[in-house]
């Protein structure tokens, strides 16, 4: 699978008086391949959540609260995928399966991760590996 194929659309944030609504995602969207499920998951500043990849899940990953850095790497041997998501670049990352993972909170006190699968989470689909299993550096 290819790091070319995770695609990056910018999200509408409208600023209200009673406070900011944020899109997430539409059926009629580029990137929507279904849907299964709508989950969040926090992440501390500093934590790190590494390493899985989906083998049929499509995730779109959206951060509203925070920031996060999310790290992809492929099976072919190409560097790593960094991306930066959260309220200063508010943007859905669609990951197709087949990508390896990880992602680390970067404000304080958390982070908020929501992923809309395209289908309903299985742990059969999933496969993990731990951070220190895979090469990368997420403390520089």
């Amino acid at each position: 699978m290819s790091l070319d194929q995770i695609q990056v659309t910018p999200l509408a944030r409208i600023q209200t008086a009673g406070g900011d609504v944020l899109h997430a995602m539409k059926q009629s969207d580029i990137g929507f391949a279904g849907f299964g499920e709508a989950y969040f998951s926090w992440v501390a500043q500093g934590a790190v959540k590494a390493w899985k990849r989906h083998t049929r899940m499509t995730m779109n990953l959206v951060v509203p609260v925070g920031g996060v850095r999310f790290v992809f790497v492929a099976d072919d041997g190409v560097a790593p995928r960094e991306e930066l998501l959260g309220e200063e670049r508010y943007v859905r990352l669609t990951v197709p399966p087949g990508i390896w993972f990880g992602f680390q909170g970067l404000v304080k006190p958390q982070s908020l991760v929501l992923n809309l699968g395209n289908i309903p989470h299985d742990p059969l689909e999933v496969e993990r590996r731990a951070p220190s299993e895979m090469k990368y550096n997420w403390n520089p």
